[in-house]
């Protein structure tokens, strides 16, 4: 059963756009990965500077591979034009970690 890793970004409100272009310049990173299976960047329209960032993995073992892999070098990789490395767009990070228990999709699909 496929698993579900959100991460919780707090942004504050001066460092959204840049979040946002950060995601959309590597926005093909992940799709490529064994066992990938969605990616979603949930912007918050009210009452919380929370941004969540929705992926779904066929297992642990896959996204954990990618944690170790591409998703490091990713972030290793961001601040090679000007020789250091960006501040971080989010003041604080969680990760909420799920199993998929039930699902559905819209008929026809």
């Amino acid at each position: 059963m496929s698993v579900v890793k959100i991460n919780v970004l707090t942004v504050p409100a001066e460092q959204r756009e840049t979040l946002e272009e950060r995601f959309a310049s590597r926005a093909h990173a992940v799709e490529n990965s064994d066992g990938f299976e969605w990616f979603e960047l949930l912007r918050p329209v009210e009452g919380t500077d929370d941004y969540l960032v929705y992926t779904r993995w066929r297992d642990e073992e896959s996204f954990q591979a990618w944690l170790e892999g591409p998703m490091k070098a990713a972030h290793r990789g961001a601040g090679e034009q000007s020789g250091e490395p960006p501040k971080p767009a989010a003041s604080g990070s969680t990760l909420w970690s799920f199993d998929v228990v039930q699902q559905a999709a819209p008929k026809g699909a």
